[in-house]
């Protein structure tokens, strides 16, 4: 069947227009490296790892050997009362590759999944240390953790959430740490701003502290737009965590893995380590959905207590550790590896800086932030938000370049094995596009 012989109307997009889309569908039908093609045959150069997610490229041999091999072997597998050897060793795995003493990881599929697991055994670990009454939680403004109905309550981006009711209930939010008056064009880490984590002190106050089980934050927001933490901001924000005895928990489904250049993981860049680490996305490089909570070693073993007969903890999916997911994330774990592309991205981070800073006079860009292989371009937005970022997005595509927009910014993450004439070539067609643009 042809797309045109297709009902468009069955498909409900997420996240999408879904009536602008299907006045003219964008449509991809293969992709190899750093490419993408589309309906037409043509090429689309990946702008934005997929979705944050193929960090080592698409369609990378070893992971599409170790899936096709796995599938054919043992499709599934139950992870209740049952496990495979794969999921041992995706762990371990996982888990030598994460900081500190967060040694034990639950597998899940998703990064929405990985915050609502997270938070999930944040309100439980206190009530098993006998201090049930810690179940508040605490998110952050124009923060992203899934699309659950605990991400989104601890999130706060607006539009994830207003047609959804009240939320969870005992919910408060940081603020955000974007600040363009003191901190525009920042390269890297804003200086200015690390003392926005004191406001954590103030909820404390607020609520008291015996009220609180959890602080959730990304180390970089990613969804809402790109904002590095300023400089010392994290470790502020563990510093009051472990005076109050609350829980920090670390979002990195989008800058785990290489992303933000050096270590796997923000938390080691930055010498912070959080007593609960979520990831996805990068775990299997986007070819089997899969994510995972990775507890720390008092975390842990806060569970391994009473009768050895009893269950430690009445949670988890039908898929958890699924077969193809923990040979995907083995293979991808091997392929980073093998080609080193965390060192690669540290290496190239000077080069997309100064690339995607090269727009600072381009028409309409109001702020640039980046770190890493990752950057953000505000624009200056028209009388109806968001039109003019879309209109970047859109054109972008048209001349073969895929890119992401939230808000009125332009998002840029490439796969990791990007080489430098294509981060060129990305930030010249943004370039031109934004010279042309009303």
């Amino acid at each position: 069947m042809t797309l045109h012989e297709t009902n468009h109307d069955a498909l409900w997009l997420p996240f999408t227009a879904n009536r602008q889309f299907r006045a003219n569908p964008r449509m991809l039908v293969s992709a190899n490296g750093m490419y993408y093609k589309d309906q037409t045959g043509r090429d689309v150069l990946d702008g934005c790892a997929g979705l944050w997610c193929v960090n080592a490229g698409h369609c990378r041999p070893k992971i599409v050997e170790a899936v096709q091999k796995t599938v054919a072997e043992l499709d599934f597998a139950p992870a209740f009362q049952m496990a495979h050897p794969l999921a041992f060793e995706a762990a371990d795995r996982l888990a030598k590759l994460a900081p500190g003493d967060l040694n034990h990881v639950l597998f899940c599929n998703s990064g929405s999944e990985a915050g609502d697991t997270a938070l999930k055994i944040a309100l439980a670990y206190h009530r098993l240390r006998g201090e049930g009454a810690r179940t508040r939680l605490i998110g952050r403004e124009r923060g992203y953790h899934g699309v659950g109905f605990g991400g989104i309550s601890v999130g706060g981006i607006s539009g994830n959430r207003k047609l959804y009711g009240s939320l969870l209930n005992g919910v408060d939010h940081l603020p955000h740490t974007l600040d363009m008056r003191r901190n525009a064009f920042s390269r890297g880490l804003p200086q200015h701003g690390a003392e926005l984590a004191d406001e954590l002190e103030r909820i404390v106050a607020l609520h008291d502290a015996s009220t609180i089980a959890a602080v959730i934050v990304e180390p970089m927001a990613g969804s809402t737009g790109v904002l590095p933490p300023p400089v010392g901001y994290l470790k502020r924000l563990r510093e009051i965590c472990t005076k109050h005895g609350i829980l920090l928990i670390f979002d990195e489904v989008i800058t785990g893995f290489g992303r933000l250049g050096g270590p796997a993981f923000a938390a080691e860049k930055y010498g912070v380590t959080p007593d609960i680490l979520t990831c996805a996305k990068g775990l299997t490089n986007g070819t089997v959905p899969m994510g995972a909570a990775i507890m720390a070693d008092h975390v842990f073993e806060a569970f391994m207590q009473g009768p050895e007969t009893a269950i430690d903890l009445p949670h988890g999916y039908t898929y958890t550790a699924h077969p193809m997911a923990c040979a995907a994330a083995i293979a991808t774990l091997d392929t980073y590896a093998d080609e080193h592309l965390f060192e690669r991205a540290e290496a190239l981070s000077g080069y997309f800086e100064d690339a995607a800073h090269s727009l600072k006079n381009a028409p309409h860009v109001v702020d640039i932030r980046n770190v890493g292989l990752v950057a953000g371009i505000e624009l200056a937005p028209r009388n109806t938000p968001t039109t003019r970022a879309y209109e970047v997005f859109e054109r972008a595509f048209h001349k073969g370049l895929l890119l992401r927009y939230t808000g009125d910014i332009i998002a840029i993450s490439p796969p990791l094995i990007i080489e430098k004439n294509e981060i060129d070539r990305i930030f010249s067609i943004i370039g031109d596009i934004l010279h042309d643009l009303a």
